[in-house]
């Protein structure tokens, strides 16, 4: 019994044995030297070995693409799509070819001790380089499909894969050089803390971005789609993308600016999120009223400032409290600065108080205010400070420039000015 398995071991051992020198014991008759014979035939199981490889991995790649292209037009869910355009298919199609080379390879240079030795630690290298394209791969497609769910979308995924990919490439590279040096992988690591002050030289932007990244994603500094103002950088747009070493800014022109991503941690900028997030935007702008303009009003001056709508109550009611309050108190008013009185400056306050509270873009719920600013040599700066509900930016411009423009048609009204410089001054 034993012994007939022997023979069966020996029947299949032998053709084995035959046939990959076949080709050089069929030389060897002929009359061709043993050396030349024995090349001869590596080089012929070397053609005919990538033929086959060549030919399987051509198959096999068609069969996986187009089985995950049928699975695609079905599925309902486009992750399957996601794995084909970042060519995962293609990746793993490779597999099966490098098995086959694996195995055959020792056979094609038996002859060949170190050229076998050679080959086999290339495809060792090989083999971690297919693995880390099939991570790629698959780390790719969970970064696009993760940005179409909206609780993703403005995460830097980039700077986790990237981060991912680093460590596995690294790993890679090291396992690769202990393969090709044959030094056992934990004995080369620990040699690699005599040379790590040039490691971290070498990779110090990589390292700044990385920790960056980490503390942009931790404290919730910057997410894609934020809109943005980085002055040292010229940027002013929204971020459409975060990787580990820079973060892209489109901005308002169309055009794209790109900042390291450790500037994040080490430099200051404006994030907008809490205007966007906010129920409104906020109008902080002022105009300067020429000083010498301002006054107190007379009563035929308060009267026809009763014909201002938004002002009628208010003046009728100051008035009224006014004149009470002179009268009890037996002012002198043939000075009109005695006692109390209405000034130009704080009727057009109030006026823009009122006027802005009555407008439709001004969200009610939020500070409405009105105020008047330090004296500068440019005049009296008259400051409104609101939030228009609508914070799309060409819609806020044009709120604001309606407000303002209202405003500065309305200041001769109450025999104000606004402040000009000269023109000789202006031009000199």
């Amino acid at each position: 019994m034993i012994q007939d398995k022997i023979n069966n071991i020996e029947d299949t051992v032998h053709p084995h044995q035959d046939l990959k020198h076949i080709i050089s014991e069929y030389l060897i008759n002929l009359g061709v030297s043993e050396a030349v014979a024995q090349y001869l035939n590596m080089i012929v199981l070397v053609i005919g070995l990538l033929l086959i490889i060549f030919i399987v991995d051509i198959v096999i790649r068609k069969l996986l693409i187009g089985a995950f292209t049928q699975f695609a037009k079905k599925s309902k869910t486009n992750f399957d799509d996601f794995l084909i355009s970042n060519k995962v298919p293609r990746n793993i199609a490779h597999i099966i070819p490098f098995l086959i080379a694996l195995k055959f390879a020792p056979n094609v240079f038996a002859d060949f001790y170190n050229f076998e030795i050679i080959i086999e630690k290339g495809l060792k290298v090989f083999a971690i380089v297919l693995a880390l394209w099939v991570v790629r791969s698959l780390l790719n497609t969970l970064k696009d499909y993760l940005k179409t769910l909206p609780r993703f979308r403005d995460k830097p995924i980039d700077s986790y894969i990237q981060v991912f990919m680093i460590f596995a490439w690294l790993g890679g590279i090291m396992s690769a050089i202990a393969i090709i040096t044959g030094i056992p992988f934990f004995k080369f690591l620990t040699g690699l803390g005599a040379i790590s002050a040039v490691i971290i030289l070498v990779f110090k932007d990589t390292i700044l971005g990385f920790v960056a990244s980490i503390q942009v994603s931790i404290n919730d500094m910057v997410r894609i789609g934020d809109w943005i103002t980085f002055e040292k950088y010229g940027a002013d747009g929204d971020v459409t993308e975060i990787t580990l070493a820079t973060v892209k800014v489109q901005n308002f022109d169309k055009t794209i600016t790109t900042i390291p991503t450790y500037a994040l941690i080490s430099d200051s900028f404006k994030n907008w999120r809490g205007m966007t997030s906010s129920e409104g935007r906020r109008i902080k702008r002022a105009l300067n009223i020429k000083q010498d303009s301002i006054k107190c009003l007379s009563e035929v001056e308060i009267e026809s400032l009763k014909n201002i709508e938004l002002l009628k109550t208010y003046l009728e009611t100051r008035q009224a409290d006014i004149s009470d309050f002179n009268n009890s108190n037996n002012v002198n008013k043939e000075i009109p600065i005695n006692g109390r009185n209405l000034t130009n400056i704080g009727v057009f306050r109030k006026y823009i108080q009122t006027y802005i509270e009555n407008h439709s873009a001004i969200n009610k719920d939020m500070t409405i205010m009105v105020r008047q600013l330090a004296p500068t040599p440019h005049g009296l700066p008259i400051e409104i400070y609101a939030f228009s509900s609508d914070k799309r930016w060409v819609n806020y411009e044009y709120i604001l420039a309606d407000i303002f423009d209202h405003i500065l048609a309305s200041v001769p009204y109450f025999g104000l000015e606004i402040f000009e410089l000269p023109t000789s001054f202006s031009n000199s």
